[in-house]
């Protein structure tokens, strides 16, 4: 490994790297510059000395919608990310001019300067053009500035690329010699970052169409270690004969103390948000070290299923918060199935099993679980009485309440 991604290693970020070469291209042309990852993500931007306005040396001539956009919200629309790269952006070795095009929100052109490693497209700098603009001479000191990126660059992706596959390991081993194995392989890849404290975050399900199954660490503030993981659907007989359905994401989150997690908690909404609708996240209790990372992840993914299953949990549950969830997860998936409950779980007797779990909800007392629903006292009673009937138990005992209570909970699941 080069040394940039030793030095990624190390430390966990490389953004400090990136602003001076950019600031370097900045002071080279005498323009501020963007630097995007080839998503056309913001990884960092330069000042120079010749701005008036605020923003780090922008005036408000430099910030048409395009670019105003790219830097307040660190990336691009894909209609734009289109409209660049017809330039032949991708493939380009050299400066690319591209003209102004008030219609697209690019009102003043642009030189993109492509950054590349061994061939391969891995992001581009942007400047804005003016007239006469910077000469030959300068473009070309400041590609050899792109070049150094580029290698920068390749070496932040192989070490993010081993992160993912050693963390992906641990979690998916299977207790034992192997899980042991792949807990020292991930040891060594983080050195120190390893003994830190942190929170392990699920979020599923996660799209498969992201690419490389996972966001580039640099944008998850906090995460030191980021995969996807198959994500089981045990919610129907079929889907668990079939095993896993889907993929989740997996992050390890950086903390500063046990007792404030927000820094999971944050990087836990933005990748929900990521995901899209339907999805949830789980968060973990606190750990240092690696030894326990396979009982976090069974933590965060059993928090992640409870915000899936019950509407008042979602979109974002810790495992501390979801209450009976914590052992009902850890049921098979045919115990949703007891044959106690299995007519009353049938579509047609949707309303009474909605009923029996809201009365038990409400700990059994017929006047709050009655308002609850809406209905009358006597219209929960005669309801009671039908689910008492179906499933062949006494809801005056409590052991019959319990096994309809656990059994109408891992329905959800």
């Amino acid at each position: 490994m080069s040394e940039g991604g030793a030095r990624l290693r190390e430390n966990g970020s490389v953004k400090g790297d990136y602003q001076e070469l950019v600031d370097e291209i900045s002071a080279l042309l005498g323009a501020p510059a963007t630097l995007e990852n080839r998503d056309f993500e913001l990884i960092a931007f330069g000042a120079h000395d010749g701005g008036e306005g605020g923003d780090g040396g922008f005036d408000s001539a430099d910030l048409d919608p395009v670019r105003t956009r790219s830097i307040l919200t660190r990336r691009s629309t894909t209609a734009v990310r289109a409209w660049f790269e017809s330039f032949g952006i991708t493939r380009a070795t050299s400066p690319v001019r591209i003209p102004p095009t008030p219609e697209a929100g690019v009102h003043r052109g642009r030189i993109c300067l492509p950054v590349r490693h061994r061939g391969y497209a891995l992001g581009y700098v942007w400047l804005l053009d003016d007239d006469p603009g910077p000469t030959d001479a300068q473009l070309g000191a400041a590609m050899e500035v792109a070049a150094r990126i580029g290698a920068l660059l390749a070496d932040e992706a192989q070490a993010g690329a081993d992160l993912t596959r050693e963390f992906r390991a641990v979690l998916t081993a299977e207790r034992g010699w192997q899980r042991d194995m792949a807990v020292a392989a991930l040891r060594t890849a983080l050195g120190a970052r390893g003994d830190e404290l942190h929170a392990v975050v699920c979020v599923a399900p996660w799209p498969s169409a992201q690419p490389d199954g996972a966001p580039a660490l640099r944008t998850v503030p906090g995460a030191t270690a980021l995969c996807t993981v198959p994500w089981a659907t045990t919610g129907a007989l079929e889907q668990s004969l079939t095993g896993p359905v889907g993929q989740s994401l997996a992050a390890m989150v950086r903390l500063r103390s046990p007792d404030a997690p927000t820094p999971a908690l944050t990087a836990a909404t933005r990748l929900v948000a990521a995901a899209g609708a339907g999805a949830a996240a789980g968060v973990a209790d606190a750990r240092a070290g690696l030894d326990d990372l396979g009982a976090a992840w069974s933590e965060a993914s059993a928090a992640a299923r409870a915000a899936l299953a019950e509407p008042r949990l979602a979109p974002l549950a810790r495992w501390s918060d979801i209450g009976p969830y914590r052992l009902l997860t850890s049921l098979p998936p045919q115990a949703a199935r007891d044959a106690v409950a299995r007519e009353l779980l049938s579509p047609s007797n949707r309303e009474l099993a909605r009923t029996a779990e809201v009365f038990l909800d409400c700990a059994g007392q017929a006047g709050r679980a009655a308002a609850e629903l809406g209905i009358h006292r006597q219209t929960l009673y005669y309801r009671l009485s039908r689910v008492e009937q179906l499933t062949k138990l006494d809801l005056d005992e409590g052991e019959d309440r319990l096994l309809l209570h656990m059994v109408l909970k891992a329905a959800r699941l």
